[in-house]
C-alpha cells in the first residue's frame, strides 16, 4: 500500500511539474514569437519593446504588457498598448493563431504628416474587444520601407489575413495639432464603434454611433473661430480593404479595373456650429457603390508631389502636373449615387435651406449633379429653386483644363478656352422664384433646359433650348410702361428652340422654334440651310467667315398667331396720335399697303403685303408665310441684298402668305 501511495504521489508530482514545465515552455515560445515580430520593426530602423508575457494553460490566456513601437520614418508613427490579453488561444497549424477573444487596453497612436511636419495626430482608445479572432502567427511581410504609404499598405495586408466575428470599441478620442505654420487644432471623440464579419480583408458592416468634434482655427488674417459639431449613426456595408490596399501597391499601377470598396455608406444628422454665428445641419447622407481603380489612384505618387511647408509656390509646369494627378483621382473613383438631404444653414445674413443634393461619378465624369429645394434670401427678398442640374460634367478634364489658366501672364488661345464647352452637356433649372428689382414681386422660371453636343472641334453643332418663364412688368421702365398701360402686369415667355447640323448632308436646321409671348403673340418657325461646310464651326473667325460663303438658303416657314399683340400696338398708336383705336388701325393698315408701290414689280410681294394688312385688320388670326428658294441662293449674297435692295432679296424666293383662325 505504501508503495502504491508513493507511486501515486510521485505521479502527481511529475504531472504537476510537467504541467508547469509545459506552461513555462509555451510562455517562452509565445514571448519568442512576439520578439521576432518586434525585431522586424527594429531591423527596419524603428523602435519596439514589450513588457512581461504571461500564459495561463488552463484558460489558454496570453497577456502581454506595455507594447511600444515606433517607425523609422520621419516624422515617426508611434503605437503604445497598455496590455493585450488573448483568451482561449490555440494554434490550428504552424501559420495560424486563434483566440476566442482579445482585449486591448489603453491603445495610443501618434502620427504626423510628412509634407507638413507640424500637423500631428494623436488617438487614444481605452478598450478594444475582438471576438473569434484568427490570423497569421507572425507578420506576413515587413513593410518595404518606413514611409507612411508602405506602413499603411502593410497594415492593410496584415488585416487581409485576419478573420473575426466582431471588433468593438466603446470610445475613441483624438487630438489634432496644426502647428506653428497654421495655428489651430481640435479634438474628436467617437462612440459606439463596431465592425462585424471580418474576413479576407472584407468587413460585412461597420458602425459608429456618434462623433463629436471641436476645431479651433487661428488664421493669419481674420478672426479666430471655433467649430463644434456632431455626426450620428454612421454605417458602412460590404467594405473591401483590399481595394484600398491596391492604391498603395506599385505593382497595381497598370490595373485599370474598378474594385468595389463600399456597397453603401450612410450617416444620420450632422450638425456644425461656428463661433461666428453660423450653424449648419444635414439630416443625412447616403453614398452607394464606391469603386476604386488602382491605375488612376496611386496615392504614394500624389503624396510625393505635395510641397513641404515653406516651399516656394509651384511653377506653372508643377501646377499642371499636380492638377493632372488630382484629375486622375476623379478618374480612379466610381460612385453609383451620392445624396445629401435636409441641409439647413443659419447665418447672420439669414437662413438657407436645401432639400437634397445628388451626384454620381464614373471615369471622372458626373452624369448629373443636381440640387433640389433651395430656399434662401437675397437683399431684395426670398429666393427659391425647385431644381438645378448640370448634365455630363467632366470633372477630371475640367481640372486639367483649369491648369491652362494657372499662369496669368500666358492665357490660353480662344480655341482652347472654347474647349471648356465640351466638358458639360447641359443645364436644367426648374421652379425658380427670384426677386425682381425692388418691386416685391418675383421672376418665375418654371423650366429652363439647355443641352448641346455633337462637337466639331470645340464648338457644338447641336443645341436644344426650352424656356418657360414670367416676370412682372415695371411701369417705371419706359420700355415696359406701354404694356402696363395696356393692362398687362407680367411678361410670359414660352420658348422651344432646336438647332442641328448633319455632316453627311451638310444641312443645318433650325427646328423646332416656337415662341409664346403671353397675351401678345405665339410664333413657330422652321428654317433650313444647305451646303454648310464643317469649317464654318472653326474657332478661327476668319476661317469660319470664309467657309460661310458656301452656305445656301433653304426653306423658311413662319406661323404667327396674334393673341393680343395687334390690339396692344393699335392702342399704343392711338394714344400717341390722340385718335380712336379704329382710326389708328386704319392708319396702320394704310401704311402697310403703301409699301405696294415699292413692290409693284413682284406680284408675290404685293399679295403678301395684302395678307399682312388683312391680318392687322382682323386680329386674333394666324399669319402663315413660307419662303422657298427658287434656286441656289447664297446666304452671304442674300444678306448683302437685304441691306441694299430688300426687293431683290425677296425675289430669290417663292412667297406664299395666308391668314386663318
Amino acid at each position: 500500500m505504501i508503495k502504491i501511495l508513493s507511486g501515486l504521489v510521485a505521479a502527481i508530482v511529475i504531472a504537476v511539474g510537467g504541467f508547469f514545465g509545459f506552461q513555462f515552455y509555451t510562455q517562452h515560445r509565445i514571448a519568442s514569437e512576439i520578439d521576432t515580430a518586434l525585431e522586424q520593426i527594429r531591423a527596419a530602423g524603428g523602435k519596439a519593446s514589450r513588457g512581461k508575457v504571461s500564459f495561463d494553460l488552463l484558460s489558454r490566456t496570453v497577456t502581454i504588457a506595455e507594447i511600444t513601437a515606433q517607425s523609422a520614418a520621419q516624422p515617426p508613427v508611434s503605437i503604445k498598448v497598455g496590455s493585450l490579453t488573448a483568451s482561449g488561444v490555440s494554434q490550428p497549424d504552424a501559420a495560424r493563431f486563434s483566440a476566442d477573444s482579445i482585449e486591448i487596453a489603453d491603445l495610443e497612436i501618434d502620427a504626423a504628416m510628412a509634407p507638413q511636419p507640424a500637423l500631428s495626430f494623436a488617438y487614444k482608445v481605452p478598450q478594444i474587444s475582438v471576438k473569434d479572432f484568427s490570423g497569421p502567427a507572425s507578420v506576413q511581410r515587413p513593410p518595404a520601407s518606413s514611409s507612411f504609404a508602405d506602413l499603411y499598405r502593410s497594415g492593410l495586408e496584415q488585416f487581409a489575413g485576419v478573420t473575426a466575428t466582431s471588433i468593438t470599441a466603446a470610445s475613441l478620442t483624438g487630438t489634432i495639432n496644426a502647428g506653428v505654420a497654421a495655428p489651430g487644432g481640435g479634438e474628436v471623440a467617437y462612440s459606439g464603434f463596431a465592425m462585424q464579419g471580418i474576413k479576407d480583408g472584407k468587413v460585412a458592416s461597420m458602425k459608429v454611433d456618434g462623433v463629436v468634434f471641436t476645431i479651433n482655427s487661428q488664421p493669419p488674417r481674420g478672426k479666430p473661430d471655433k467649430l463644434t459639431g456632431n455626426l450620428a449613426n454612421i454605417a458602412a456595408l460590404d467594405i473591401d480593404t483590399t481595394a484600398v490596399a491596391a492604391l498603395f501597391d506599385p505593382s497595381k499601377s497598370s490595373d485599370d479595373q474598378y474594385y468595389r470598396a463600399y456597397r453603401q455608406v450612410t450617416t444620420g444628422p450632422y450638425v456644425v456650429t461656428s463661433g461666428q454665428g453660423l450653424k449648419m445641419r444635414i439630416d443625412g447622407m447616403t453614398i452607394d457603390e464606391v469603386g476604386l481603380r488602382p491605375s488612376r489612384m496611386q496615392l504614394p505618387d500624389l503624396l510625393a508631389m505635395i510641397p513641404p511647408a515653406g516651399a516656394a509656390p509651384p511653377t506653372p509646369a508643377q501646377m499642371r502636373a499636380m492638377l493632372d494627378k488630382v484629375a486622375g483621382l476623379y478618374e480612379g473613383m466610381r460612385i453609383g449615387n451620392a445624396e445629401m438631404h435636409g441641409l439647413a444653414v443659419e447665418t447672420p445674413q439669414g437662413p438657407f435651406k436645401l432639400s437634397a443634393m445628388r451626384f454620381n461619378l464614373d471615369s471622372g465624369k458626373v452624369n448629373e449633379f443636381a440640387i433640389e429645394g433651395l430656399d434662401g434670401r437675397t437683399p431684395q427678398g426670398p429666393l427659391k429653386v425647385g431644381r438645378f442640374a448640370l448634365k455630363s460634367l467632366d470633372v477630371a478634364n475640367l481640372m486639367r483644363m483649369s491648369a491652362l489658366f494657372s499662369n496669368p501672364s500666358q492665357q490660353p488661345p480662344p480655341d482652347q478656352a472654347l474647349a471648356m464647352l465640351a466638358l458639360i452637356e447641359g443645364v436644367e433649372l426648374k421652379a425658380l422664384a427670384a426677386p425682381f428689382r425692388d418691386t416685391g414681386r418675383p421672376v418665375n422660371i418654371d423650366a429652363f433646359n439647355l443641352d448641346w453636343g455633337q462637337f466639331v472641334g470645340p464648338i457644338p453643332s447641336k443645341l436644344r433650348l426650352a424656356l418657360k418663364m414670367s416676370a412682372p412688368l415695371d411701369a417705371r421702365d419706359p420700355g415696359q410702361k406701354v404694356l402696363v398701360t395696356a393692362g398687362l402686369d407680367k411678361a410670359a415667355i414660352d420658348l422651344d428652340l432646336g438647332a442641328a447640323w448633319t455632316e453627311a448632308s451638310r444641312a443645318f436646321a433650325l427646328e423646332p422654334v416656337t415662341l409664346d409671348l403671353g397675351g401678345i403673340a405665339r410664333a413657330s418657325l422652321r428654317l433650313s440651310l444647305a451646303n454648310v461646310p464643317r469649317g464654318v464651326f472653326s474657332p478661327n473667325a476668319v476661317q469660319a467667315a470664309a467657309m460661310a460663303g458656301q452656305i445656301e438658303a433653304g426653306t423658311i416657314d413662319l406661323a404667327l398667331r396674334d393673341t393680343g399683340g395687334i390690339d396692344l400696338a393699335v392702342a399704343q398708336y392711338a394714344r400717341l396720335q390722340s385718335v380712336s383705336r379704329e382710326a389708328a388701325r386704319s392708319v396702320i393698315v394704310d401704311m402697310i399697303r403703301a409699301g405696294r408701290e415699292q413692290a409693284a414689280a413682284n406680284p408675290q410681294v404685293l399679295a403678301a403685303l395684302e395678307t399682312v394688312a388683312r391680318f392687322v385688320e382682323t386680329p386674333r388670326q394666324t399669319l402663315n408665310v413660307k419662303l422657298t428658294p427658287l434656286g441656289k441662293v447664297s446666304v452671304q449674297q442674300l444678306n448683302e441684298f437685304m441691306n441694299t435692295d430688300p426687293m431683290t432679296a425677296l425675289a430669290q424666293f417663292r412667297i406664299e402668305a395666308s391668314t386663318g383662325l
